[in-house]
């Protein structure tokens, strides 16, 4: 196993592990609050608030309609990482790793090249909404493509150096946010109206249904790389006590700001989408400082994204292993830029087409996982075959059953662009958004068949 770090001082060292398995003998992350606040920190961030400000504006709710599909998909979008949180610990493995266990070698690859977009994406939106407000404070004298490329930079900085700064830099960073966050609402709070909730009928839960699947999108998007970010903590760690503390950390902040966003949104219709700044304004340059930390908060949002990513381009082949970590977080930081300064002027529009398409493809990716292991292998895995291809499954039945999947995501998906033929009876022309749900069940039900048949027939 390639080792831990390089460096001469261990406790300032990069490092430049893979996606080799860690060794329980050499496991030393005890801390288990970290399952809490590295989410938690994540989540408390304005990228947050933005997702909860498109509630009435975009999909034409009211108050009290949006606040309770954000409580309800961010339970939902949780669960599942919470549940991979747990398998980290257990084996030893990073998240898409351990999707050769179902998808098999050919199969995880293709899996980490959609991880990789989805991390890619999200590190895009992350850069729009830091870089926005760094332009807004700036009053216009920091154009926002420079703000944008100041996040940037920052971000790779910090998630270069791995593993455990990344969870250094998280026990802290949430708490100039949440005092922030604070203040802001405090100010906000006596302009908040209450929009009211449209009449029952099939636009209103269409438009209930499709919010949601975005709101879930957002939360669950971290499931595809829960296993990560406690995969050096001891076997014997509690997996309840995972559990817990990451859907927590992931549920509290995105359900609090997200409501929070969305009552901006009726306190200040005439902001132009500079909500926060709008919030801040009355502070004169105190509120300015304000805004600045928290568009710096987004760093500890994208830091996740920037340190999967090189692991999931470590998955895709064992000459791509040989590239370091490093070097594809470097990589993809260039990529990520030259999306994001050509997709902030349409924002709005970009972060909810964004999330449902995260949405979309995690749905039977998870089922499929969950089956897998509670199902066909009771929770018993080989850990020692995670890189012999010859001991994983071949891998087509969860690729025929991700298939059926993103078939489901076709019939039930609502978007600008395109409607699903099922999605289409409701709420014509518009549709409602079910592709989430369709693509869970059709790859759900595939797996379940297909998966006892690919073992009757090969052993694996």
């Amino acid at each position: 196993m390639a080792s831990d770090t390089i460096s001469i001082s261990e406790e300032h060292s990069i490092e430049t592990q893979g996606i080799e398995r860690v060794s329980p003998k050499t496991r030393v992350h005890v801390r288990i609050s970290d399952n809490f606040t590295i989410w938690f920190s994540a989540n408390l961030v304005i990228s947050t608030v933005a997702l909860g400000a498109i509630a009435i504006p975009i999909f034409g709710l009211g108050f009290w309609d949006s606040a309770a599909a954000i409580m309800l998909f961010n339970i939902l979008g949780s669960l599942p990482v919470a549940f991979f949180s747990t398998m980290g610990p257990k084996l030893g493995l990073r998240q898409m790793t351990i999707t050769r266990f179902s998808f098999g070698w050919g199969g995880a690859v293709i899996m980490a090249l959609f991880n990789v977009a989805a991390c890619t994406g999200w590190s895009a939106v992350n850069a729009i909404v830091g870089g926005q407000l760094v332009a807004a404070v700036s009053g216009g004298t920091i154009a926002r493509p420079v703000a944008i490329l100041i996040i940037v930079v920052l971000t790779t900085i910090f998630s270069i150096y791995g593993y455990k700064h990344v969870h250094r830099y998280a026990r802290y960073a949430w708490i100039p946010a949440a005092i922030i966050f604070l203040i802001l609402l405090i100010i906000a709070g006596p302009k908040v109206s209450i929009i009211p909730t449209p009449a029952l009928g099939i636009a209103e839960i269409a438009s209930f249904i499709s919010f949601g699947g975005a709101v879930y999108g957002f939360a669950t998007g971290w499931s595809s790389y829960a296993a990560d970010y406690n995969v050096k903590q001891p076997e014997e760690t509690p997996a309840s006590r995972v559990f817990w503390l990451t859907f927590l950390g992931v549920a509290i902040p995105c359900t609090v700001l997200e409501i929070f966003g969305m009552a901006l949104t009726t306190a200040y219709k005439e902001s132009g989408g500079d909500l926060l700044a709008a919030v801040a304004r009355p502070l004169g340059g105190f509120g300015n400082i304000l805004l600045l930390l928290l568009a710096l908060s987004i760093i500890a949002n994208n830091i996740p994204n920037a340190y999967s990513i090189g692991l999931s381009m470590q998955v895709l082949g064992k000459s791509f292993q040989r590239v370091g970590r490093i070097m594809w977080s470097l990589f993809a930081a260039v990529f990520y830029l030259l999306i994001a300064i050509p997709a902030a002027p349409n924002f709005n529009n970009t972060l909810s087409d964004l999330l449902l398409l995260i949405t979309y493809w995690l749905g039977p990716w998870g089922i499929i996982l969950i089956e897998e292991h509670f199902i066909f292998r009771q929770g018993q895995y080989n850990v020692e075959d995670w890189n012999r291809p010859e001991k994983l499954p071949v891998g087509w039945a969860a690729l025929i059953s991700m298939a059926f999947g993103l078939l489901g995501v076709y019939l039930g998906a609502a978007q600008v662009l395109f409607v699903g033929p099922i999605a289409n009876l409701f709420n014509p022309p518009y549709g409602m958004d079910i592709g989430f749900e369709l693509g869970l069940i059709f790859a759900g039900i595939a797996y379940f068949f297909l998966r006892r048949m690919e073992l009757a027939l090969t052993g694996r």
